[in-house]
């Protein structure tokens, strides 16, 4: 039976995980998209500057000609569901090629390739890696990080880079798997967060915690309790200035000191076989809210201090929502989500304060949105890219063309009025502004 269970497990997992699931609030400092004239454009991580998928931009387009949005440019590019990194010029993603695992620089005006470190990650046919043979593909699914003038990468089987962002060049590197003997694990899919001097990182599908590294030299800085973990990626978030790591457990949410990696708190949410992908969603002065797919529904906490403790309280929590991966988004007093995990996925709006459902849009697949200015980006996992107003009556859909193909699971990444996204197939470069 127990074997059983884990096979379910197991498949579970590769059926769903996505590099979007794959997931800081940038070390001691904000980015912020929009910004001073002669500044470049930053997206640094997972989920935007602020890493909850909510961006300022120029106003962009709501009307379209026949083939959709002008194109920059199309390239090929691999299998892999990371996000698109930006640095100015630069963009910086990751993708399988056969038995390695590559991260890319590519150039932001044109996609030609400025630079990519390949290394050795091959796939096995045992426990969770035959998903090389599973229509959710082989991954990487975690979203690079760049802090520091690096980049911070970790693969599906492990593998943890510091890169030069201006060449490549490897800093330092890590065989997680090695280094902190993993023995029962699943693929690495959650994305990495900086902090002050630290890139910190959960450490897999695995019970071994979350470790924090100097980013310079790669040295352990500290290491969490043991903790049995879900594919999500982490946030940060600030309460009553006290800085606080928020991270997924297998059946639970956990709040963890970054200086030191103390657990300050614990607050259950069970979902079936510990899948708890999505990220959470914080914003300053407001509730936590969490989302899973697998039975786990949604659930918005209040996070107060008492006594110098934080202590999580339900607000409401329902199965209205259900996000698979990817993330939700607040817009006003709405939480815009995808739900769903098996079959279809439809578009949900809760009320924020009550967590009642507001309306349902059947008309997209899965779909991963930004909102970039007010106007929600979406792209489903179809392939379809869309702009769409939201409001308390209904979605709004203003323009929309496929121009991807499934799975199109990797959440846009938009900034300066220009879209970046990808499938498994290619990198595409959209101009959205007016």
């Amino acid at each position: 039976m127990q074997s059983f269970t884990r096979t379910l497990r197991q498949l579970l997992l590769r059926t769903s995980i996505l590099a979007a699931t794959a997931l800081a609030l940038a070390s001691t400092s904000h980015d912020v998209v929009g910004q001073a004239q002669g500044q470049p454009a930053k997206w640094h991580q997972w989920g935007g500057p602020q890493r909850n998928f909510n961006v300022s931009s120029p106003p962009l387009a709501r009307t379209w000609g026949a083939g959709g949005p002008r194109q920059l440019w199309r390239r090929p590019l691999g299998e892999g569901y990371s996000s698109i990194l930006v640095d100015g010029s630069m963009l910086v993603t990751m993708y399988r090629r056969g038995d390695s695992e590559a991260v890319v620089a590519l150039d932001a005006g044109s996609g030609r390739t400025l630079w990519e470190h390949v290394y050795d990650a091959p796939l096995t046919r045992d426990g969770y890696f035959d998903v090389w043979f599973n229509s959710a593909g082989p991954g990487p699914y975690s979203t690079p990080l760049i802090a520091d003038g690096l980049v911070f990468a970790v693969g599906v089987t492990g593998k943890f880079h510091a890169l030069d962002l201006k060449t490549g060049a490897v800093r330092w590197s890590k065989d997680l798997v090695q280094t902190f003997n993993l023995k029962d694990y699943n693929a690495f899919a959650s994305s990495p967060l900086a902090y002050r001097n630290e890139v910190i990182l959960p450490l897999g599908g695995s019970n071994q915690g979350v470790v924090a590294f100097s980013r310079q030299s790669g040295d352990v800085v500290w290491r969490s309790a043991a903790l049995p973990l879900g594919p999500g990626s982490p946030i940060l978030i600030e309460l009553d200035g006290q800085r606080e790591l928020v991270i997924w457990g297998q059946g639970e949410i956990i709040g963890l000191n970054p200086d030191g990696g103390a657990t300050l708190w614990r607050h259950q949410h069970p979902t079936q076989m510990g899948l708890n992908i999505s990220t959470p969603l914080w914003e300053p002065g407001r509730p936590l809210f969490i989302s899973s797919a697998y039975g786990g529904g949604s659930r918005m906490i209040r996070l107060s201090r008492v006594n110098g403790r934080t202590q999580p309280e339900d607000l409401w929590s329902n199965n209205r929502m259900r996000v698979h991966f990817g993330g939700a988004i607040r817009v006003g007093n709405l939480v815009v989500g995808s739900s769903g995990d098996f079959g279809p996925a439809f578009l949900v709006a809760l009320n924020a304060e009550t967590g009642e459902e507001v309306w349902r849009d059947r008309t997209f697949a899965r779909a991963q949105m930004v909102n970039a200015g007010g106007t929600l980006v979406i792209v489903d996992e179809d392939g379809e890219i869309a702009v769409a107003s939201v409001s308390e009556t209904g979605l709004r859909v203003h323009a929309r063309k496929e121009l991807l193909a499934s799975n199109a699971w990797t959440p846009p990444t938009v900034i300066d009025g220009k879209l970046y996204v990808r499938d498994r197939k290619d990198v595409l470069a959209l101009q959205l502004s007016e």
